[in-house]
Formats: C-alpha cells, sequence, structure tokens
C-alpha cells in the first residue's frame, strides 16, 4: 500500500511543531549553561569573600593584629567592587555594540584566569608587601568580570525566552549566586576538613581557588554552541527606525537619557545587597571572632540557607510574570527593613539553629527583591542601551553598598561593641529599595502580561 502523502498545511504544522521542539530544547540547554557559567563565575567571586574572612589577614597580613588583619582583608574584597561598575560600563559599551555573547565569554575566561591566579600567589612571609599588592590586583581583575558578566547572562536569558517567562528565565541567573554560595562553602569546608589548620594556611586553601580552571570549559562551550539573542540580531538588522537600532556610544546615550532610571534601579538593590554580603561575609568574621563560634558549623548555617533559596528564587521570577515585577520589590525590600533588627537578635543568641532562622528569614525577603531584579532592569531600558544602562544600575549598587558591607560591619561593631547600628543601615537599606521602586514603573503590567502578544518594558521605550 503506497504511504500517503502529507498535505501543505500538514507538512507546515509538522515543520512548526519540529521547529518549536528544537527552540524550546536549544532554550533549556541555554537556561542551564547559564546557570553552570554565572553559577561558577559568583563561586569565583564569593570564595574570595570566605577567604577574606578567614584566612587572608593570616595569609597576607601576618603582622597585623586580628582587628585590623581583619579590616584590610575586608579592604582588599572591596576592590573587586570598586572594579565592577567599571566592568559594567566597558561590557555594557560592547555588548550593546557588538553583542551579549562575546562579552559574556571574555568576562568568564577573565574571571577563571583571576581566581586561578589568586591560589598561585605567594604569601606576606615570603614576598613581604608584594602579595597583597598582586592579591589586591588579582581582586580587581575579578571585579571587572563580575561587572561585565551579570549584564550580559542576565540579557543572554531574558532577552532569549518567551515574553511571558522572562522573569522566570531570568532567575537562573540568579539562581547562581546561591549555587555559588553553596559550592565555595563546601569546597572550603571539605579543605579545611581533611588537613591540620597549619597545612590549611599553608596551602590547602588555595585548593577552592585552583578548581575554577574548570570554568573554560564552560568558556568553550558556549563559544561554539551558544548564539546572541534575537533582541540583538534584530538591533543589527535595524534600519528602518536608527533610534531602535545599535548605537555608536549607548553609555552616554543611556545615561543623557534615562540617568533617573539608573539611579533608582541602583537603589532598588540596596536591601539585597547588604543583607547578602552580612550573611556570606560579615557574619563568618563576627561568628568566629566576637561569639566565638566554630567555622565550620557556621559555614554550614550558611550553606543550608543558601539551599533553601534555590526553590525561593525561581519561584519570585515566575511569579512577577504572574502579577507583575514592583510588588514583589516592594514587599522584599520593607520585609528586610522590618527584619534587621530580629536578625541581629537571633543572630546575638550564638545558638546555630536560630542563625539559621535569621538567615533563612532574611534570605527569603532578599531573593523576592531579586528574583525579579534581572527582567526589571533589563525591561526597564530600551534593547539599544539595555547592557549600558542595565549594568550600570547594578554594579554602582556593588560599588556603593555591597563591597563595603563586611567591612562596614566590622568597623561599626568594633568602634560602638554593637550590632544594633549595623542592623539600623540594613533597615536602611530595606527603605531605599522600598522607596526606588515605588518611585520606578512597572514593566510588566497587567495590560502586558493578558496580551500574548506584549513584550515586557516596550511600552515605556516606543
Amino acid at each position: 500500500m503506497a504511504t500517503p502523502i502529507a498535505q501543505p498545511d500538514e507538512q507546515s504544522a509538522q515543520s512548526d511543531a519540529a521547529s518549536s521542539a528544537t527552540r524550546r530544547r536549544g532554550f533549556r540547554k541555554l537556561l542551564t549553561v547559564g546557570l553552570i557559567g554565572s553559577s561558577i563565575e559568583w563561586y569565583d567571586f564569593f570564595l574570595y569573600g570566605t577567604a577574606a574572612a578567614l584566612v587572608f589577614p593570616k595569609v597576607f597580613f601576618p603582622q597585623s593584629s586580628a582587628l585590623t588583619g581583619t579590616l584590610l582583608a575586608f579592604s582588599t574584597f572591596w576592590a573587586g567592587f570598586v572594579a565592577r561598575p567599571v566592568g559594567g560600563v566597558l561590557a555594557g559599551h560592547f555588548g550593546d555594540k557588538y553583542g551579549r555573547k562575546p562579552v559574556v565569554v571574555t568576562c568568564l575566561a577573565l574571571m577563571g584566569a583571576a581566581t586561578f591566579l589568586i591560589g598561585c600567589l605567594p604569601g606576606a612571609s615570603s614576598v613581604g608587601a608584594l602579595a597583597p599588592i598582586l592579591l589586591v590586583t588579582l581582586r580587581f581583575l575579578q571585579g571587572l568580570a563580575a561587572g561585565g558578566q551579570w549584564g550580559g547572562i542576565m540579557l543572554l536569558l531574558t532577552e532569549s525566552a518567551s515574553p511571558k517567562r522572562r522573569g522566570f528565565a531570568g532567575t537562573f541567573g540568579q539562581t547562581s549566586v546561591f549555587v555559588a554560595v553553596i559550592i565555595s562553602n563546601l569546597i572550603f569546608v571539605a579543605a579545611s576538613g581533611l588537613m591540620p589548620d597549619d597545612a590549611f594556611l599553608s596551602w590547602g586553601w588555595r585548593i577552592p581557588f585552583l578548581v575554577s580552571v574548570v570554568m573554560f570549559a564552560v568558556v568553550l562551550y558556549i563559544q561554539a554552541k551558544v548564539e546572541d539573542t534575537p533582541e540583538f540580531r534584530a538591533l543589527r538588522q535595524e534600519v528602518s527606525k536608527p533610534e531602535r537600532a545599535v548605537v555608536r556610544a549607548p553609555l552616554a546615550s543611556v545615561i543623557r537619557t534615562r540617568w533617573g532610571t539608573i539611579l533608582l534601579g541602583c537603589g532598588i538593590l540596596s536591601a539585597t545587597n547588604s543583607l547578602f554580603y552580612v550573611s556570606i561575609a560579615g557574619l563568618l568574621n563576627y561568628g568566629t571572632t566576637t561569639l566565638k563560634l566554630d567555622r565550620d558549623p557556621l559555614l554550614a548555617v550558611v550553606l543550608l540557607s543558601s539551599v533553601a533559596m534555590l526553590a525561593v528564587l525561581p519561584w519570585a521570577g515566575h511569579l512577577s510574570d504572574r502579577i507583575g515585577r514592583r510588588p514583589l520589590i516592594l514587599v522584599g525590600g520593607l520585609g528586610v527593613a522590618l527584619w534587621a533588627f530580629p536578625y541581629f537578635g537571633l543572630v546575638n543568641t550564638a545558638s546555630l539553629p536560630l542563625i539559621f532562622v535569621a538567615v533563612v528569614v532574611g534570605f527569603t525577603f532578599q531573593c523576592l527583591t531579586y528574583g525579579p531584579i534581572a527582567s526589571f532592569l533589563g525591561e526597564l531600558f530600551a534593547p539599544n542601551v539595555r547592557y549600558s544602562g542595565a549594568s550600570l544600575s547594578y554594579q554602582l549598587s556593588a560599588i556603593i553598598i555591597s563591597g563595603g558591607t563586611p567591612f562596614l560591619m566590622t568597623a561599626l561593631i568594633a568602634e560602638t561593641g554593637s550590632t544594633v547600628p549595623v542592623a539600623a543601615y540594613i533597615a536602611v537599606m530595606g527603605l531605599i529599595t522600598f522607596v526606588s521602586a515605588w518611585f520606578l514603573p512597572e514593566t510588566n503590567p497587567a495590560e502586558i502580561r493578558e496580551d500574548p502578544q506584549a513584550v515586557p518594558g516596550t511600552h515605556l521605550y516606543r
């Protein structure tokens, strides 16, 4: 019997179905690669914070007192955040002109190289003052890479996603933050637990840094297998509407036309950035030095808290696709402000279960803010200046809030003998997030959510 010949309509439907399945598989691969690449990138960046709290004072500042050594180590930690806006500016310029993908590949490679080289550095006992100078230099390079990669990964994910799933897609870059905290803590605990303290301070601390060499496999995969985003490819072909095409100076353009949005975008990150770095760096130092808690159980508390957040972040992004971005950010900012004093009240009990409650509740409020931010910040800006605008907002908060928070926490507690000023600082940061979000427009309002063809944010820059 002859095989029936498919009619043209049937062939078209089959072709569309096959094409749709191929796109879904490709996008799932992109989500996975984005999560893995961004996780390794943040692992490299956060690992430094753990080492600055527990190891670097003794390795690179051995002649200083315990307090001075910690402050100096956190000062080098801050150097990475000073560099992040520079990295964001450079990456934004090139990412808006030449594409998201090549900038992401460059940033990932730079982070992997800088982190690996930190693991190779001699200590102050070997080369004296040259050791901390080299440390700060490599930390600065880490900052350049981190400053550039966030915007690139965020745009690769959100601009490649269905318009109705951009909030959820963006969380795969955001979730990598907590994955990185888990991995860095696990490797640090394993390295320190498998050898005596003397051996760990001598060479064992280097192992977690040297592991970053795996970054180069991710770089090669992205370079070979990942395409740039459909929105950027459309920009390259846009000739009928120059205002929507690639611009020669995207950074200057976005600063000239959207500087208020950039500052408010920076403000919405205040709550999440301050509380996060208190929890992953400042708390470790405070817990081990002032509360006299053992290092590894305290690291385990941070690790378990981060595991709990792996479900909250994607849920927050998904919810922002359903009800809008601003409501979650408003609730998260206000929650951080209200939780600041109970947070330190629980921490000061020196009870590990209560410290876990403090951190996990704080992380939950933080995730309500952090989950929608990847899509929200991008949607605030037109595609041809999006990398520059979103990166500048994100990285300005990094230098103002993130990098200085562990240093500020240590200095305030040393000066006052109390955590009350630190709690007040966190509460103010939460209120800044709330007020900033209040004055920003919703990028995914009801009329956009209910229109099957509408793309979030487009009503703001038509």
